[in-house]
């Protein structure tokens, strides 16, 4: 595709930050877009089942501790859970996704977690939603290390680090560009090697081997090098 049509598909106004980062050359602006397409999906990949793999491991917590059914009675009216003004927010989220799936018939446990977006998993460890469940969610991080004076590796923590992973996400759905020194228009894949590192440091305290998880799937390293070598 020459550059005008190129152009023409994307826009000037999105296509400038890589025109800008391969110093007004077009030809390689072009190249660059599409290695940016092609490490957001390899990034949104490895979010996705990363995200898979919280929620599952959150869910065996929760159902040890209050049912098959905890996420739909942590939301009904009464619910000893969600019922409380600091967590309306999110409780009202996944009370809309579980109303709908009733309406339509198509309700089950499995299908309100798979309803739910990655921020309601990151809100399970906002210091709320913890106390409210019970203050045994870290225990889905038996390899995680032991907190100190000096460093913290509480709720708080891990709901910063996931917080990390779904702003990451959240860029890649709105097709903003990962492949920058941000803000400013300049290539590096910095960014998206530290959100890798945050991904796969959270599954080995989850004791998950994340090599073996994405076996066949992780293709980072090289999209990153194709970015840099351009």
């Amino acid at each position: 595709m020459n550059y005008r049509d190129f152009e023409n598909a994307f826009s000037l106004e999105r296509i400038s930050r890589y025109i800008a980062a391969c110093n007004g050359d077009k030809r390689r602006a072009m190249t660059l877009y599409r290695y940016n397409l092609r490490l957001s999906q390899e990034m949104f990949t490895l979010v996705s089942c990363f995200e898979v793999t919280l929620r599952n491991r959150i869910d065996q917590q929760m159902i040890a501790l209050h049912g098959g059914d905890w996420l739909r009675d942590a939301i009904l009216p009464g619910g000893a859970l969600f019922y409380d003004i600091r967590v309306e927010k999110t409780r009202k989220i996944i009370e809309n996704v579980y109303n709908e799936q009733v309406h339509n018939g198509t309700y089950t446990h499995s299908k309100l977690l798979s309803g739910l977006e990655f921020g309601v998993w990151k809100y399970m460890f906002s210091n709320a939603i913890y106390s409210l469940m019970g203050q045994t969610l870290l225990h889905i991080f038996p390899k995680k290390p032991t907190s100190t004076r000096q460093h913290r590796f509480d709720n708080s923590y891990v709901f910063q680090e996931l917080d990390y992973i779904n702003k990451l996400r959240n860029r890649i759905a709105h097709h903003e560009p990962i492949c920058f020194r941000r803000p400013n228009p300049i290539i590096d894949t910095s960014y998206a090697l530290n959100q890798y590192a945050r991904i796969m440091r959270l599954l080995s305290w989850m004791d998950i081997n994340g090599s073996s998880l994405m076996f066949g799937l992780d293709h980072v390293s090289d999209a990153c090098s194709r970015i840099n070598n351009l």
